[in-house]
């Protein structure tokens, strides 16, 4: 009996699912079709029907499940310490002085191996 109503419900969940698929398509083709029409009353059509379609969407299991995970990750961005002004600033500055320092040894580096293998071509003085 449970798994008839589990089976019920995943189809119409599928159903669901296509409806929302379909009314997208269906205001896509439409955005393209009625170029006559003013921009605006376009993209309200669209915005319109993207509304729909979510709002179908959400009421399936799988919808649930992602507003569910979007909901819970909003929860852990409200837990997080987010560095001071200053701090931000301090640490910009230090990312800065080091890639201004790798990239001198670097440039010493290959000028030191180029005038050695000058050397040893025999290019060099």
């Amino acid at each position: 009996m449970n798994s008839d109503i589990e089976a019920s419900n995943e189809k119409l969940d599928t159903f669901k699912l296509g409806l929302a698929l379909l009314i997208v398509i269906a205001d896509l083709v439409g955005f393209y079709v009625y170029t006559d029409y003013s921009l605006l009353f376009r993209v309200i059509a669209l915005l319109a029907g993207g509304g729909i379609s979510i709002a179908i969407a959400l009421q399936t299991a799988k919808g649930r499940q992602i507003w569910s995970y979007f909901h819970d990750a909003q929860i852990e961005v409200r837990k997080v310490v987010w560095p001071t002004r200053q701090e931000t600033i301090q640490t910009t500055l230090i990312v800065v002085v080091m890639v201004i320092l790798v990239a001198i040894i670097l440039w010493l580096l290959d000028m030191f191996l180029g005038w050695s293998i000058g050397l040893l071509m025999g290019h060099g003085s």
